[in-house]
């Protein structure tokens, strides 16, 4: 019988580096909120999930072992867009912190339920090795 730790994970182990991600860009513009001529940026998460299943499609995953090799992961191939505001600023910065802190926390929500996800399938799986009741 073959197990394929892909298709066992789903979509949440695509799903965790891509938030994790958005939660990077997140900061950045929360970061430059005060910063004259800043534009805010964010990604399209379902595009990028949806970009992130079709990306290698025998379901092998590329390692890379430096940090000069090409990017193979889901995360490498993220279009960032620059959000437009609903009240735009004299100085041209396009950061509002009150979205932005809402994105940041729903974002953070739903990588930590992806994560527990994950949590209970490799608990599940070390459970199985060990024989199911120890």
């Amino acid at each position: 019988m073959s197990f394929n730790l892909d298709n066992y994970f789903g979509v949440h182990q695509d799903a965790l580096t891509l938030r994790s991600q958005r939660n990077t860009v997140i900061a950045n513009n929360l970061a430059n909120a005060d910063t004259p001529g800043f534009k805010s940026r964010d990604m399209d998460f379902r595009e990028a999930l949806a970009n992130a299943g079709t990306q290698v499609g025998s379901g092998t995953r590329l390692r890379v072992t430096d940090g000069q090799h090409l990017g193979a992961g889901p995360a490498d191939q993220v279009t960032l867009k620059y959000r437009i505001p609903l009240q735009p600023s004299q100085d041209g910065n396009t950061v509002e912190a009150d979205r932005e802190q809402a994105a940041f926390a729903e974002n953070s929500v739903r990588y930590q339920a992806s994560l527990q996800f994950l949590t209970g399938r490799i608990t599940s799986i070390i459970s199985a090795l060990k024989g199911g009741n120890n």
